[in-house]
């Protein structure tokens, strides 16, 4: 059976062939309707791309580079057109190249999209034509995201490599612990922070000589996580001066503060803000149908680490030695009702409302008020509600 795949070509050839076919195809768009459509499926090496017509036919199908200068070779010798393409490793860097190039590009989400993530024709070449098809017939279908830009990708990576430091700084920490104990010993309990050579004293010497370049690699680790705080902390103070509005909030620091402001980077694309309990991926998942409506999980759509920020930030706002605030008083009547999981659930809501609260402070520059609903008496709505 002989495939329908056309031949690879050089980045040079392949790019003056698909102008001139684009461009005969852009005229004939002028007298007619609708944009030339490109869907690009991306790979770490190469990505395949396929271009539609305005009549939705295959004009070109092609293998580029993932590489810069490819991608402008291939890109930057046609007329605007419409590219949609997936998110993924590449797609950052790759949508800012397109744009510049002057092309509307549409990052589309296809862990949403079951047509791309569950299709029984899984394959470059069949992403890219479908990427092409849907961002032809209309772009929302794709569930499109925006990308933060270059600046904040550059100030976000500061924070994923302290993040990075810590897990492994755990890993050798619950290691060394493990170890131990499988000698009938144990390290005295502390913070992974505190972990170091002088917490060995108590055990054998033969034991002491074996652990010690484990524990000095966590002491060495330390050292370089408090540095990255230190960076941060000078970011989020020099570059991000707004981070200080957020930072009122009892269990959020620079750390939370710089990620959620990164994250999110422009507060009013949100029309509302309870939106961003929505987008961090804090909303229960629905199922209703007629009169049933059960208790499902939250979706966990969005940014990860965001949304573990914020738990921790809730964890903090409903310890014991935490400061009496409104959030916290609510968060506490949820854990007394509904049975075992209920603190459980009280943390995840109590984060969603965290996040709210943040984005209206961020929007508004108000001066956060702890116990302002509960001194303004019951009939006041919660600011974070």
């Amino acid at each position: 059976m002989k495939k329908n795949n056309i031949p690879e070509q050089s980045p040079s050839k392949g790019a003056n062939k698909m102008s001139r076919k684009v461009n005969r195809t852009s005229q004939k768009s002028r007298r007619q309707t609708g944009p030339v459509t490109i869907g690009l499926d991306l790979g770490d090496k190469s990505s395949r791309y396929c271009v539609l017509n305005e009549a939705g036919q295959v004009v070109l199908e092609r293998s580029v580079g993932s590489s810069k200068k490819a991608m402008t070779q291939v890109f930057g010798a046609i007329p605007r057109c419409r590219i949609a393409l997936e998110v993924g490793t590449h797609s950052p860097w790759v949508s800012r190249l397109l744009e510049r190039l002057g092309h509307e590009v549409i990052v589309a989400n296809a862990r949403q999209v079951k047509l791309i993530s569950q299709s029984s024709r899984k394959n470059d070449r069949m992403d890219a034509q479908t990427l092409a098809r849907l961002a032809r017939v209309d772009p929302r279908l794709l569930r499109p995201i925006r990308h933060r830009g270059e600046a904040a990708q550059g100030h976000l990576m500061v924070i994923r490599v302290r993040a990075v430091l810590v897990e492994a700084r755990t890993e050798l920490v619950n290691a060394a612990r493990g170890l131990v104990k499988a000698m009938g010993e144990r390290l005295p309990p502390c913070d992974t922070d505190q972990m170091g050579v002088e917490k060995m004293t108590d055990l054998p010497a033969g034991l002491q000589e074996t652990l010690k370049p484990l524990l000095e690699e966590v002491k060495s680790l330390t050292e370089k996580i408090k540095g990255m705080d230190a960076k941060v902390e000078q970011i989020a103070r020099t570059e991000y001066p707004e981070t200080a509005l957020l930072r009122q909030v009892s269990g959020v620091g620079a750390l939370i503060a710089l990620t959620y402001i990164l994250t999110i980077e422009d507060p009013h694309r949100f029309v509302h803000s309870r939106d961003v309990g929505c987008y961090i991926g804090l909303r229960p998942k629905q199922s209703d149908s007629g009169e049933r409506s059960p208790q499902l999980r939250i979706t966990k759509e969005g940014d990860r680490y965001l949304r573990q920020m914020l738990v921790q930030g809730a964890h903090c706002i409903l310890a014991k030695r935490g400061p009496d605030t409104d959030l916290k008083r609510w968060g506490m009547k949820l854990s007394q009702r509904g049975g075992k999981n209920a603190k459980k659930r009280a943390v995840v809501a109590v984060a969603r409302k965290l996040s709210i609260l943040l984005h209206r402070l961020w929007v508004n520059g108000e001066v956060y008020e702890p116990l302002r609903n509960s001194q303004a008496g019951p009939g006041v709505k919660n600011v974070a509600a």
